[in-house]
């Protein structure tokens, strides 16, 4: 199983432009091919590869990118970071396209985890939330109760003042846990959504779909 992409690009926008960060995505995947060639020559033949979230919705990366409402889309996400995502997401489309015509006994199932993500932040309340880019366990209050100063669980002086950045009582509300990840309750939904299919190319086969189950369920 991979997960990937998300903390390179996240990590080039504090040094580079959005342009920029776009045109190192070819370079980040050709390492990536690379890898998956490596192990498929030791045997691997089934992969199962997520695309990378919208990470322009994190509060972290709203808090830090977000500040001027302009960056911002209309459900509050920074745009410059989720348009990279975008981008690295087709490209990875395409690698994985590529992979299969390379070496037809392997096995790759892409994961559409952006779209799954996103629906949750755009459509949050029609599946129970309240919160979808607050933290649950931050410091500073609605609307991102999020402090860099800060990390959650911890107590620290700020401003004269001993502060902790305490978990909400409401877990099962908030689609965000600490600033970076995603709350047990947001997590089912996606591990929910991924099981239906629709969001896996191709779409699971009803003995994969069985097997997966058990992944996730237990």
């Amino acid at each position: 199983m991979f997960d990937m992409g998300q903390n390179d690009l996240d990590g080039a926008f504090y040094s580079k432009s959005e342009d920029q960060v776009v045109a190192s995505i070819p370079s980040l995947l050709s390492e990536l091919e690379n890898g998956l060639k490596r192990l498929y020559s030791e045997g691997a033949r089934n992969f199962w590869i997520h695309n990378t979230s919208p990470f322009g919705c994190l509060p972290r990366i709203v808090d830090q990118f977000g500040k001027d409402p302009s960056k911002l889309d209309k459900f509050g996400c920074v745009t410059s970071h989720n348009n990279a995502a975008n981008a690295f997401n087709s490209q990875l489309h395409d690698l994985c396209q590529k992979f299969r015509g390379q070496f037809p006994e392997a096995k790759v199932t892409f994961v559409d985890i952006y779209s799954i993500k996103y629906n949750l932040t755009a459509n949050y309340s029609q599946f129970g939330f309240k919160q979808p880019i607050a933290a649950c366990c931050g410091y500073g209050g609605l609307p991102l109760n999020f402090d860099s100063r800060i990390a959650c669980g911890v107590s620290k002086s700020l401003n004269g003042s001993m502060v902790t950045a305490t978990p909400c009582s409401n877990t099962t509300e908030y689609v965000n846990w600490d600033g970076n990840h995603y709350t047990e309750a947001a997590n089912q939904y996606v591990s929910s959504q991924i099981l239906t299919g629709n969001f896996t190319d191709p779409p699971l086969s009803s003995n994969l779909h069985l097997m997966w189950s058990d992944v996730f369920s237990s």
